[in-house]
């Protein structure tokens, strides 16, 4: 059985991908499965150009660099315009048509993440939680108990409640938007 998948979380410095990818690949652990989580940004860190991977698979893995994604999400439109020729024509290709206006032909599931936050959560900040749920539910990459753990156990004190209302956002809007 092959199972592995090869997920990048792509956007801008600062919104919080690669936070996401180190909480998507310890809830990996959790459930089990091998991971590597890797990352990249530009050099003006906060605004600049992010990308975070994680690969999970039950196998080993024996190369840790991202060749083929199955799993893309974009969260503005630079990333997009980048990653996208990475994508392969079975890559699930997700979008935060807050700041993605243009696909192309690609492709694509956009919902309106950061916008969607800033309106029900009144909290930007968590965009990448809701963004990670959004893929989570979608490419059915962990299990739902592993994801919360992770959250609970990489997010500030104090934030708890904020970061569950995010992870739940995040499966509503992808059934929202079936």
């Amino acid at each position: 059985m092959v199972y592995r998948q090869e997920i990048m979380l792509t956007g801008a410095g600062g919104q919080g991908l690669i936070l996401a990818s180190i909480i998507l690949a310890d809830a990996a652990v959790q459930d089990d499965k091998n991971v590597v989580q890797t990352q990249s940004y530009g050099p003006e860190a906060r605004g600049g150009e992010s990308m975070a991977g994680v690969i999970l698979d039950i196998d080993p893995i024996y190369y840790p660099r991202i060749t083929s994604p199955t799993v893309l999400l974009s969260m503005n439109q630079q990333s997009f315009n980048k990653y996208i020729k990475r994508a392969g024509e079975n890559c699930l290709v997700i979008v935060d048509s807050t700041f993605v206006e243009d696909v192309g032909n690609q492709p694509a599931y956009s919902y309106p993440i950061t916008a969607r936050t800033r309106l029900e959560l009144e909290k930007e900040i968590v965009a990448n939680i809701v963004a990670l749920s959004i893929v989570n539910t979608m490419a059915d990459l962990v299990s739902r108990q592993a994801l919360q753990e992770s959250v609970l156990k990489y997010t500030p004190e104090g934030s708890s409640d904020l970061n569950l209302q995010a992870l739940e956002l995040g499966r509503q809007l992808t059934h929202s938007y079936d």
